[in-house]
């Protein structure tokens, strides 16, 4: 659809919002509009996929603050007593938009400029060739696919390579695949890569993985060699005697790929699991261990304490 052809699009209808929606209201609404009529989830349904590219239009417009603004004073000419029109140019008699105004321009303090809207639905004659709009789509990769790459199916046609290590929320931009202006070369295509979570793993940036190991008191305490898992098999890591819940022990290289070669780090999160049942014999065994461990863990605050008492 070109920008000329706005006029005959309600696009807040589209996302489904009111005209008072805020950019974060349009976002979200057309998050869910493009979950519900995704190719992917639609296989073979040609009106979802229109619906799709429709949604995927009125987003690239009303989430641009200056495209938006420009459509919304497009509207309000129309509503004013305009008509709409189609082929209208310069020199060519009859029709158009008919106002009592004398330049378009002056209304929208220039928004009649080169660039804008207007500049498509009154003509550039005398101008250099335009690009058509550049949209925006969106793809859903799963955590293995994220992590090695892959090749996704477009919407608006044609495929395009993922690469290596693409975060969540990346933007990928994909030239010559926006919409084409008849009067000029086409846009360009941004895909937008939301990642499934991995239910062990958590990207930390760079090829880092972090994973959260639970350990026992014991191991903690006394130390222990644990087998973590992997993205390729498993390996074993040192668990230092005392150490804390929290600490984070790295492992080079066993994280994911990174995107300039090489695998990321492995980021061992130490979980202390605290048993919430205890068996007659393991009771005895902590009572007579807290009877040997006199050192409170509390002593910074059993200070602090007993110096604001002796302040009083």
């Amino acid at each position: 659809m070109a920008q000329r052809d706005w006029a005959d699009k309600d696009f807040y209808k589209l996302l489904e919002v009111q005209e008072s929606a805020s950019k974060s209201d349009i976002k979200k609404a057309y998050r869910k509009l493009a979950q519900r009529y995704h190719p992917d989830a639609n296989k073979g349904d040609r009106g979802a996929e229109q619906r799709f590219k429709e949604i995927s239009e009125a987003h690239a417009v009303l989430s641009n603050e200056q495209k938006r603004k420009e459509y919304d004073e497009m509207r309000s000419l129309l509503a004013a007593g305009g008509q709409r029109f189609y082929g209208f140019r310069p020199g060519q008699g009859s029709g158009g938009v008919r106002v009592n105004v004398g330049d378009i321009g002056d209304i929208f303090g220039g928004g009649g400029g080169r660039g804008s809207i207007f500049d498509d639905l009154f003509g550039g004659a005398g101008r250099e060739p335009r690009r058509g709009r550049d949209l925006e789509t969106e793809v859903t990769l799963t955590f293995d696919e994220a992590v090695n790459g892959t090749t996704v199916t477009l919407a608006q046609g044609g495929k395009t390579r993922i690469p290596t290590g693409i975060a969540d929320g990346a933007r990928i931009k994909v030239p010559g695949k926006g919409e084409n202006d008849p009067f000029g070369g086409p846009g360009d295509l941004y895909v937008r890569v939301r990642v499934e979570p991995h239910r062990l793993f958590t990207p930390k940036g760079n090829g880092d993985l972090e994973i959260t190991v639970p350990v026992t008191f014991p191991e903690a305490a006394l130390g222990a060699n644990i087998t973590v898992p992997t993205l390729d098999d498993e390996v074993t890591v040192k668990l230092p005697p005392g150490t804390q819940n929290g600490k984070t022990l790295r492992v080079r290289g066993r994280g994911a790929p990174r995107r300039t070669g090489g695998n990321g780090d492995l980021l061992v999160k130490v979980e202390v699991d605290v048993p919430q049942k205890l068996s007659r014999k393991e009771k005895e065994a902590l009572e007579r261990f807290a009877e040997e461990h006199t050192a409170s863990p509390r002593r910074l605050l059993e200070d602090e304490l007993h110096n604001t008492q002796r302040a009083s």
